[in-house]
């Protein structure tokens, strides 16, 4: 098949990350994958290192210059079909197709925010989109039930990640990995990979590590985004300037998970069932995370993770202690959350049903 993705998001997070890890996968395959987004977004910028052809296109925005560049380019390329991934580009792809025989659009919903319950949503995810992904159950549940979706047009497909990346790691392998990074050897670390955004609950961490009581226990926070100066404000607000390690976008994840003694994703709304909690189950790290989104998929208190409410602190803050002081405890999780996410959400599996997904509809088309 010959795969079109569209992304209008300027951003860099999980999800333009599954974008292109999803599109190199395919390739792989034997597929022919391209992408169209703006030409001042980061996953452009990205796609060569995927191996992953992209075409710039003025889709920022909802304009009639981005509707008429997307009409112009997809009138003039052969697809089977077209995958959108954010509000803005999946309009205009849905209202550049209106009158010819384009390509089936599958729009996958990445986040757990509401869809908009009126007239137009309902045309765009029940007459313009051929099929609707989400990466979570509970997402496709919402969709179904908040909006009407029929249960047989939305297919639920978490991201998957590939397990030779994120090998399971051991006390050895953590202080190796410290005194490769720089990072100090004398006590222990809470780390969150994360895009600095108020949603994943970097405050409520930083408010959690003041009441650890161990002082030597460090937070280390990889990722960048919008909030990162609000949180080396707080930072320095708490006194935590010497605890808390801000170390930025790192386009290898694994030595920093394989570096921490706990993972801590603390998002209280907008997760599907997210890349980083995933990437660091199959490092066999124990985590502490809330209910939100499709997480519960794969953090079931007790079981495989810690899972605590939403935006509360002090809850967040025993959950952590307790892995801390438990190795026992946090070893069992760690190896119990690996075991689950190898047999459910690896690459391979992912990569088959997206394909089974595309199969369907570029089997099915016809004119909207």
């Amino acid at each position: 098949m010959k795969i079109l993705h569209t992304e209008a998001s300027r951003g860099w997070g999980g999800q333009e990350i599954r974008i292109l890890t999803e599109a190199a996968g395919m390739i792989a395959r034997g597929h022919a994958v391209e992408l169209a987004c703006p030409p001042e977004a980061r996953i452009f910028a990205e796609a060569p290192r995927y191996g992953v052809p992209a075409h710039a296109l003025p889709i920022g925005r909802k304009s009639l210059a981005g509707l008429l560049a997307m009409r112009r380019f997809l009138r003039a390329h052969t697809y089977d079909v077209i995958n959108s991934h954010s509000s803005t580009d999946t309009w205009l792809a849905a209202l550049s197709s209106l009158g010819w025989s384009a390509p089936p659009l599958v729009r996958t919903r990445h986040i757990s925010a509401p869809v908009p319950d009126n007239r137009a949503t309902r045309w765009l995810y029940c007459r313009a989109s051929a099929h609707v992904v989400t990466t979570g159950e509970a997402l496709r549940a919402q969709l179904i039930r908040d909006n009407g979706l029929p249960s047989a047009q939305v297919t639920s497909v978490p991201t998957g990640i590939d397990p030779e990346r994120f090998p399971p790691t051991d006390a050895t392998k953590r202080r190796a990995r410290r005194m490769e990074l720089g990072l100090p050897l004398d006590g222990p670390i809470v780390g969150i990979v994360a895009t600095l955004r108020s949603w994943k609950g970097h405050r409520y961490l930083m408010e959690a590590l003041v009441a650890l009581p161990d002082p030597a226990t460090r937070l280390v926070i990889v990722g960048e985004g919008p909030q990162r100066d609000a949180l080396e404000a707080q930072a320095a607000a708490l006194g935590l300037n010497d605890r808390v390690v801000f170390a930025g976008n790192r386009d290898d994840v694994t030595p920093w998970l394989q570096s921490f003694d706990v993972f801590a994703l603390p998002s209280y709304a907008n997760e599907g069932v997210p890349q980083a909690l995933l990437q660091a189950m199959f490092t066999s790290l124990s985590a502490v995370t809330t209910n939100t989104g499709a997480i519960p998929e794969i953090a079931i208190d007790g079981k495989t993770a810690l899972v605590v409410p939403r935006k509360d602190v002090a809850a967040l803050a025993a959950a952590l202690g307790r892995l801390l002081a438990d190795p026992a405890l946090a070893e069992h999780l760690g190896r119990a959350a690996r075991e689950r996410v190898l047999a459910r959400h690896s690459l391979s599996i992912m990569l088959e049903r997206m394909e089974s997904v595309f199969a369907q509809v570029a089997g099915n088309r016809a004119p909207r």
